[in-house]
């Protein structure tokens, strides 16, 4: 059986029950942590896996709303490092890391057990390869599909990502192979990817046209969405900063991999300015938990209070 790699710009890597797909999901800059809508005027659904990950926000949704205040008070006290009594931003920003990394981590764990075949406790190229493209190896002939591209291209992430060059993948470098988002060794992998993936025509740019038809494709007579001309416009004012119609490396690793925005910061910051009731730019419990549907969710009856009991709580 073949299993795919797809690589999600989140933070998470998708594996299909019967082969390869030509689909890569890329990194973008948008939603880091979380692939949901940031919309505190809907619902805060991407406050809630941004500050839990995404498995524990869906646990919390089956909570009533006093277990899920019960819950949320143990992760408070957790998060009190220096047990002040208060949260800062900085334990807030902690915390999101932390639970960004574990959600990382899982994945790894829950793939690890995939390929490590022969439990040596590293992953050969030759295993990935193997579980991956198994039965197109055996027959190229009899696929619908050219897997040959998708195979030399994971094969590069692979060797990329083996810092010692033994092609064996400890769980370090595996994680770096499944997310190469989270590794700065790894940004040029990233932006190759995407590159590749968006430059259809192949003079290594990606001009307005190609930005635009990656994000929309018009049907004939379709009335173009508002949002398509507010993105020319991101790709005219900030996108190509040096103004010459296009984006090269830099300026497609500014967009996706931007280091002058801190996703982690902003949703802390915006976490704080919600809940903190005395303006004193720190949080007590009480006021967290005053706030509680914005840190987590939950339901109004209490269905599924006893589901997925976890030590920790």
């Amino acid at each position: 059986m073949i299993r795919p790699l797809l690589m999600c710009v989140v933070l998470c890597v998708v594996y299909g029950s019967s082969k390869p797909t030509e689909k890569k999901s890329r990194v973008h800059e948008d939603e880091p942590l979380s692939n949901l809508e940031h919309d505190d005027h809907k619902n805060h659904d991407y406050d809630h896996e941004a500050f839990l990950g995404e498995d524990q926000a869906k646990a919390f949704d089956q909570l009533s709303p006093e277990e899920s205040r019960r819950r949320l008070g143990v992760i408070v006290d957790k998060m009190d490092q220096n047990k002040d009594g208060f949260v800062s931003e900085e334990e807030l920003k902690d915390w999101i890391r932390r639970t960004q990394k574990k959600h990382v981590y899982d994945n790894v764990e829950q793939q690890w057990r995939d390929f490590d075949v022969n439990d040596d406790g590293v992953i050969s190229w030759e295993e990935y390869k193997n579980v991956t493209y198994g039965s197109y190896l055996e027959d190229p002939q009899d696929s619908e599909f050219d897997y040959s591209h998708m195979m030399l291209r994971d094969e590069r992430r692979f060797k990329a990502a083996d810092r010692n060059g033994d092609l064996n993948a400890d769980k370090h470098e595996f994680a770096a192979f499944l997310h190469p988002e989270e590794q700065e060794h790894m940004k040029d992998i990233v932006v190759q990817e995407t590159m590749e993936d968006i430059d259809k025509n192949g003079d290594g740019f990606i001009d307005l046209t190609e930005y635009i038809g990656d994000m929309h494709t018009s049907e004939t007579g379709e009335e173009e969405p508002e949002w398509v001309e507010s993105e020319r416009q991101q790709f005219s004012e900030f996108r190509d900063k040096n103004k010459d119609g296009k984006m090269d490396k830099e300026e497609t690793l500014d967009w996706i991999l931007p280091s002058d925005y801190d996703h982690t910061e902003a949703e802390a910051k915006h976490l704080l300015h919600e809940s903190d009731a005395n303006q004193d730019q720190k949080l007590t419990k009480s006021e967290i938990l005053n706030k509680y549907d914005l840190f987590v969710g939950s339901q109004v009856t209490d269905f599924g209070e006893a589901l997925l009991q976890h030590d920790e709580f």
